[in-house]
Protein backbone atom coordinates (compact mmCIF):
# COMPACT_ATOMS: atom_id res chain seq x y z
CA UNK A 1 0.00 0.00 0.00
CA UNK A 2 1.34 3.45 -0.91
CA UNK A 3 0.42 7.14 -1.25
CA UNK A 4 -0.97 6.90 -4.41
CA UNK A 5 -3.40 4.46 -3.62
CA UNK A 6 -4.36 6.40 -0.43
CA UNK A 7 -5.31 9.57 -2.86
CA UNK A 8 -6.80 7.63 -4.94
CA UNK A 9 -9.49 5.96 -2.37
CA UNK A 10 -9.59 9.08 -0.53
CA UNK A 11 -10.38 11.36 -3.82
CA UNK A 12 -7.79 13.58 -3.73
CA UNK A 13 -4.28 14.28 -4.67
CA UNK A 14 -0.90 12.53 -4.14
CA UNK A 15 0.45 15.77 -2.50
CA UNK A 16 -2.46 16.29 -0.39
CA UNK A 17 -2.32 13.15 1.08
CA UNK A 18 2.01 13.63 1.51
CA UNK A 19 1.08 16.97 3.17
CA UNK A 20 -1.27 15.62 5.22
CA UNK A 21 1.36 12.99 6.51
CA UNK A 22 4.51 15.43 6.64
CA UNK A 23 2.47 18.39 7.80
CA UNK A 24 4.07 20.82 5.67
CA UNK A 25 1.45 22.84 4.38
CA UNK A 26 -1.96 23.39 5.61
CA UNK A 27 -4.85 20.83 4.92
CA UNK A 28 -8.67 21.06 5.90
CA UNK A 29 -9.58 19.33 8.81
CA UNK A 30 -12.35 17.53 6.77
CA UNK A 31 -9.65 16.42 4.72
CA UNK A 32 -7.33 15.26 7.06
CA UNK A 33 -10.25 13.15 8.69
CA UNK A 34 -11.05 11.35 5.23
CA UNK A 35 -7.47 10.56 4.30
CA UNK A 36 -7.16 9.20 7.99
CA UNK A 37 -9.40 7.22 7.85
CA UNK A 38 -8.35 5.57 4.93
CA UNK A 39 -4.90 4.80 6.51
CA UNK A 40 -7.18 3.22 9.22
CA UNK A 41 -8.91 1.17 7.40
CA UNK A 42 -6.25 -0.15 5.29
CA UNK A 43 -3.27 -0.26 8.02
CA UNK A 44 -0.61 1.97 5.90
CA UNK A 45 2.35 2.84 7.89
CA UNK A 46 4.99 5.05 5.85
CA UNK A 47 8.20 3.47 5.30
CA UNK A 48 11.61 4.20 6.86
CA UNK A 49 12.43 7.17 4.50
CA UNK A 50 8.72 8.96 4.14
CA UNK A 51 8.85 8.64 8.18
CA UNK A 52 12.41 10.40 7.71
CA UNK A 53 11.36 13.28 5.68
CA UNK A 54 7.98 13.46 7.68
CA UNK A 55 9.30 14.02 10.76
CA UNK A 56 13.22 14.37 10.50
CA UNK A 57 14.25 11.19 12.31
CA UNK A 58 15.35 8.35 10.91
CA UNK A 59 14.93 6.44 14.21
CA UNK A 60 18.24 5.26 13.62
CA UNK A 61 21.84 5.17 14.89
CA UNK A 62 25.16 4.28 13.22
CA UNK A 63 27.67 2.68 14.98
CA UNK A 64 30.68 3.45 13.53
CA UNK A 65 33.04 0.29 13.86
CA UNK A 66 36.44 -0.92 12.32
CA UNK A 67 37.70 -3.85 13.42
CA UNK A 68 40.67 -2.96 15.07
CA UNK A 69 42.97 -5.58 13.28
CA UNK A 70 41.83 -7.85 9.87
CA UNK A 71 38.78 -9.57 12.20
CA UNK A 72 36.35 -8.58 14.92
CA UNK A 73 37.68 -9.98 18.22
CA UNK A 74 35.35 -11.74 21.05
CA UNK A 75 35.38 -8.17 23.27
CA UNK A 76 34.14 -5.99 19.70
CA UNK A 77 31.31 -8.17 19.29
CA UNK A 78 30.58 -7.88 22.65
CA UNK A 79 30.29 -4.29 22.17
CA UNK A 80 28.26 -4.75 19.08
CA UNK A 81 25.69 -6.51 20.91
CA UNK A 82 25.35 -4.59 23.61
CA UNK A 83 24.77 -1.28 21.49
CA UNK A 84 22.09 -2.86 19.26
CA UNK A 85 20.05 -4.61 22.43
CA UNK A 86 20.18 -0.85 24.21
CA UNK A 87 19.03 0.73 20.85
CA UNK A 88 16.15 -1.82 20.63
CA UNK A 89 15.11 -0.43 24.08
CA UNK A 90 14.69 2.87 22.45
CA UNK A 91 12.43 1.49 19.56
CA UNK A 92 15.48 2.19 17.35
CA UNK A 93 17.60 0.24 14.44
CA UNK A 94 21.29 0.13 14.24
CA UNK A 95 23.39 0.54 11.29
CA UNK A 96 26.67 -1.00 11.08
CA UNK A 97 29.44 1.06 9.33
CA UNK A 98 32.79 -0.02 9.24
CA UNK A 99 34.95 2.70 8.85
CA UNK A 100 38.24 3.25 9.62
CA UNK A 101 38.45 7.60 8.40
CA UNK A 102 36.78 10.26 7.76
CA UNK A 103 37.22 9.82 4.14
CA UNK A 104 35.81 6.41 3.94
CA UNK A 105 32.54 6.26 1.51
CA UNK A 106 30.24 4.71 4.32
CA UNK A 107 31.37 6.95 6.52
CA UNK A 108 30.62 9.58 4.14
CA UNK A 109 27.25 8.23 3.21
CA UNK A 110 26.05 7.57 6.80
CA UNK A 111 26.16 11.68 6.99
CA UNK A 112 25.66 13.18 3.62
CA UNK A 113 22.91 10.74 2.95
CA UNK A 114 21.43 11.58 6.36
CA UNK A 115 20.51 7.98 7.07
CA UNK A 116 21.05 8.04 10.94
CA UNK A 117 20.16 10.43 13.37
CA UNK A 118 23.16 10.30 15.43
CA UNK A 119 26.47 8.09 15.91
CA UNK A 120 28.60 6.04 18.43
CA UNK A 121 32.28 5.75 17.62
CA UNK A 122 34.35 2.54 19.06
CA UNK A 123 37.83 1.90 18.06
CA UNK A 124 38.77 5.52 19.22
CA UNK A 125 42.59 6.94 18.39
CA UNK A 126 44.10 9.63 21.10
CA UNK A 127 44.01 11.46 17.39
CA UNK A 128 40.41 10.89 16.28
CA UNK A 129 39.61 12.78 12.56
CA UNK A 130 36.31 10.85 12.97
CA UNK A 131 35.58 11.99 16.23
CA UNK A 132 37.13 15.69 14.92
CA UNK A 133 35.02 15.69 11.79
CA UNK A 134 31.76 14.82 13.56
CA UNK A 135 32.17 17.95 16.73
CA UNK A 136 33.18 20.26 13.77
CA UNK A 137 30.04 19.19 12.00
CA UNK A 138 27.68 19.59 15.33
CA UNK A 139 26.39 15.69 14.44
CA UNK A 140 25.25 14.11 17.57
CA UNK A 141 28.08 11.56 17.98
CA UNK A 142 29.26 9.32 21.65
CA UNK A 143 32.27 7.47 21.51
CA UNK A 144 33.34 4.38 23.63
CA UNK A 145 36.24 5.71 24.40
CA UNK A 146 37.97 8.89 24.44
CA UNK A 147 40.40 10.89 22.50
CA UNK A 148 42.72 13.59 23.91
CA UNK A 149 40.45 15.95 23.27
CA UNK A 150 37.76 14.41 25.74
CA UNK A 151 36.50 17.24 28.12
CA UNK A 152 34.11 19.04 25.39
CA UNK A 153 32.96 15.48 24.06
CA UNK A 154 30.48 13.53 24.54
CA UNK A 155 31.67 9.66 25.80
CA UNK A 156 31.82 6.54 28.01
CA UNK A 157 35.12 4.54 28.55
CA UNK A 158 37.21 2.51 30.92
CA UNK A 159 40.08 3.90 32.89
CA UNK A 160 42.67 1.64 31.03
CA UNK A 161 45.47 3.86 32.77
CA UNK A 162 43.85 2.78 36.35
CA UNK A 163 42.98 -0.31 35.43
CA UNK A 164 46.44 -1.52 33.97
CA UNK A 165 48.19 -0.25 37.25
CA UNK A 166 45.57 -1.75 39.72
CA UNK A 167 46.59 -4.71 37.99
CA UNK A 168 50.51 -3.90 38.82
CA UNK A 169 50.01 -3.56 42.16
CA UNK A 170 48.09 -6.61 42.61
CA UNK A 171 50.89 -8.62 41.33
CA UNK A 172 53.77 -6.28 43.02
CA UNK A 173 51.41 -7.41 46.19
CA UNK A 174 51.89 -10.91 45.75
CA UNK A 175 55.74 -10.37 45.46
CA UNK A 176 56.11 -10.50 41.96
CA UNK A 177 59.30 -8.32 40.69
CA UNK A 178 59.56 -9.53 37.35
CA UNK A 179 56.70 -8.59 35.22
CA UNK A 180 55.66 -8.40 31.22
CA UNK A 181 52.61 -6.64 29.92
CA UNK A 182 51.17 -7.80 27.21
CA UNK A 183 49.34 -5.44 24.76
CA UNK A 184 47.59 -5.33 21.24
CA UNK A 185 49.28 -5.46 17.96
CA UNK A 186 51.86 -2.90 17.08
CA UNK A 187 50.06 -1.06 14.23
CA UNK A 188 47.34 -0.21 16.68
CA UNK A 189 49.63 1.47 19.43
CA UNK A 190 51.17 3.36 16.49
CA UNK A 191 48.23 4.60 15.41
CA UNK A 192 47.37 5.68 18.23
CA UNK A 193 44.76 3.45 19.75
CA UNK A 194 43.50 4.70 23.01
CA UNK A 195 43.16 2.06 25.26
CA UNK A 196 46.72 0.78 24.33
CA UNK A 197 48.53 3.70 25.00
CA UNK A 198 46.67 4.50 28.54
CA UNK A 199 47.09 0.97 29.58
CA UNK A 200 50.13 0.84 28.64
CA UNK A 201 51.04 4.31 31.00
CA UNK A 202 49.70 3.34 33.71
CA UNK A 203 51.37 -0.42 33.51
CA UNK A 204 54.80 1.58 33.35
CA UNK A 205 54.25 3.93 35.96
CA UNK A 206 52.53 1.64 38.27
CA UNK A 207 56.27 -0.78 37.78
CA UNK A 208 57.96 2.37 38.18
CA UNK A 209 56.33 3.35 41.60
CA UNK A 210 57.08 -0.09 43.31
CA UNK A 211 60.15 -1.07 41.91
CA UNK A 212 59.49 -3.64 39.50
CA UNK A 213 61.55 -4.88 36.32
CA UNK A 214 59.24 -5.02 33.26
CA UNK A 215 59.29 -5.20 29.48
CA UNK A 216 56.34 -4.56 27.27
CA UNK A 217 54.94 -6.17 24.09
CA UNK A 218 52.92 -5.81 21.23
CA UNK A 219 50.84 -9.13 20.64
CA UNK A 220 48.65 -10.19 17.55
CA UNK A 221 44.55 -10.46 18.48
CA UNK A 222 44.93 -14.14 18.20
CA UNK A 223 46.01 -17.25 20.37
CA UNK A 224 48.88 -18.30 17.65
CA UNK A 225 50.28 -14.14 18.42
CA UNK A 226 49.77 -15.32 22.43
CA UNK A 227 51.53 -18.73 22.20
CA UNK A 228 54.99 -16.53 20.36
CA UNK A 229 54.45 -13.94 23.02
CA UNK A 230 54.64 -15.88 25.58
CA UNK A 231 57.62 -17.86 24.30
CA UNK A 232 59.51 -14.37 23.28
CA UNK A 233 58.69 -13.11 27.04
CA UNK A 234 60.45 -16.65 28.49
CA UNK A 235 63.52 -15.99 26.11
CA UNK A 236 64.24 -12.46 26.75
CA UNK A 237 63.80 -12.62 30.68
CA UNK A 238 63.30 -16.32 32.08
CA UNK A 239 62.86 -14.58 35.25
CA UNK A 240 59.97 -13.18 34.88
CA UNK A 241 57.13 -14.74 37.03
CA UNK A 242 53.75 -12.79 35.99
CA UNK A 243 52.26 -10.93 33.19
CA UNK A 244 49.42 -8.74 32.24
CA UNK A 245 47.46 -8.15 29.31
CA UNK A 246 44.90 -6.16 27.33
CA UNK A 247 44.44 -8.66 24.71
CA UNK A 248 41.80 -10.93 25.29
CA UNK A 249 41.85 -12.61 22.15
CA UNK A 250 45.12 -13.83 22.68
CA UNK A 251 44.74 -15.02 26.80
CA UNK A 252 44.38 -19.20 25.28
CA UNK A 253 47.45 -18.92 23.68
CA UNK A 254 49.22 -17.16 26.39
CA UNK A 255 48.21 -19.55 28.68
CA UNK A 256 49.03 -22.54 26.19
CA UNK A 257 52.44 -21.14 25.93
CA UNK A 258 53.46 -21.05 29.33
CA UNK A 259 52.08 -24.72 29.52
CA UNK A 260 54.24 -25.71 27.06
CA UNK A 261 57.04 -23.90 29.20
CA UNK A 262 56.28 -26.07 31.94
CA UNK A 263 55.27 -23.22 33.95
CA UNK A 264 51.96 -23.68 35.49
CA UNK A 265 49.58 -20.94 36.71
CA UNK A 266 49.02 -19.65 39.45
CA UNK A 267 52.16 -21.83 41.17
CA UNK A 268 55.00 -20.49 38.66
CA UNK A 269 53.36 -17.53 37.12
CA UNK A 270 50.60 -15.30 37.60
CA UNK A 271 48.37 -13.91 34.72
CA UNK A 272 46.26 -10.89 35.24
CA UNK A 273 44.89 -7.95 33.02
CA UNK A 274 41.92 -5.76 31.40
CA UNK A 275 39.41 -8.84 29.99
CA UNK A 276 35.75 -8.96 29.62
CA UNK A 277 34.49 -11.72 32.49
CA UNK A 278 32.94 -14.68 30.62
CA UNK A 279 36.51 -14.02 28.72
CA UNK A 280 38.37 -14.85 31.63
CA UNK A 281 36.14 -17.48 32.76
CA UNK A 282 36.55 -19.52 29.64
CA UNK A 283 40.20 -20.40 30.52
CA UNK A 284 41.36 -22.54 33.26
CA UNK A 285 42.15 -21.63 35.72
CA UNK A 286 40.16 -18.30 35.36
CA UNK A 287 41.78 -15.39 35.05
CA UNK A 288 41.89 -12.72 37.70
CA UNK A 289 40.81 -9.48 35.80
CA UNK A 290 39.53 -6.18 35.72
CA UNK A 291 36.23 -7.52 34.21
CA UNK A 292 35.11 -4.77 31.16
CA UNK A 293 31.26 -3.86 31.59
CA UNK A 294 30.48 -4.10 27.79
CA UNK A 295 27.13 -4.41 28.60
CA UNK A 296 27.49 -1.58 30.49
CA UNK A 297 29.28 0.92 28.10
CA UNK A 298 26.71 0.00 25.37
CA UNK A 299 23.90 0.84 27.02
CA UNK A 300 25.57 4.09 28.47
CA UNK A 301 26.70 5.20 25.20
CA UNK A 302 22.65 4.51 23.77
CA UNK A 303 21.60 6.64 26.74
CA UNK A 304 23.84 9.59 26.07
CA UNK A 305 22.73 9.99 22.43
CA UNK A 306 19.68 9.66 23.13
CA UNK A 307 20.07 12.62 25.69
CA UNK A 308 21.82 14.50 22.96
CA UNK A 309 19.19 13.42 20.36
CA UNK A 310 16.45 14.91 23.01
CA UNK A 311 18.33 18.42 23.96
CA UNK A 312 20.59 19.18 21.21
CA UNK A 313 22.16 22.05 22.99
CA UNK A 314 22.75 20.17 26.31
CA UNK A 315 26.30 20.56 27.65
CA UNK A 316 28.91 17.49 27.11
CA UNK A 317 28.71 14.62 29.20
CA UNK A 318 30.89 11.78 29.74
CA UNK A 319 31.27 8.20 31.80
CA UNK A 320 34.38 6.71 33.21
CA UNK A 321 34.00 3.13 34.77
CA UNK A 322 36.80 1.72 36.53
CA UNK A 323 35.32 -1.72 37.66
CA UNK A 324 37.50 -3.39 40.69
CA UNK A 325 39.78 -6.13 39.48
CA UNK A 326 37.76 -10.01 39.87
CA UNK A 327 39.79 -11.96 41.79
CA UNK A 328 39.73 -15.42 40.45
CA UNK A 329 42.47 -18.42 40.13
CA UNK A 330 45.39 -17.43 37.77
CA UNK A 331 47.25 -15.09 40.33
CA UNK A 332 49.32 -16.22 43.51
CA UNK A 333 52.35 -15.52 45.32
CA UNK A 334 55.71 -14.93 43.66
CA UNK A 335 58.20 -17.76 43.93
CA UNK A 336 61.54 -18.44 41.75
CA UNK A 337 60.83 -19.48 38.00
CA UNK A 338 61.59 -23.52 37.66
CA UNK A 339 64.91 -22.05 35.34
CA UNK A 340 65.73 -19.33 36.36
Amino acid sequence: MNIGEIARRAGVSRSTVSYALSGKRPVSEETRRKIQQVIDELGYRPNASARALANGRTSTIGLVFPPAGDHYTGMQLDFIGSVVEAAAAYDYDVLLSPSGVDSDRSFQRLLGERRVDGAILMEIRLEDDRADHLAALGFPAVSIGRTARWQDRWWVGLDHTALAAACVHHLADLGHQRVAFVNRPEQLLRSGYESAHRGLDGFTKAAAERGLTVRAYCCGDDAASGQVCVERILDEEPATTALVTLNEAALGGLYRGLARADRHVPRDFSVTGVVAAHWAETVTPQLTAADVPAAELGRRAVDLLMERLGDPEAPARHHLLTPPISLRASTGPATAPPHA
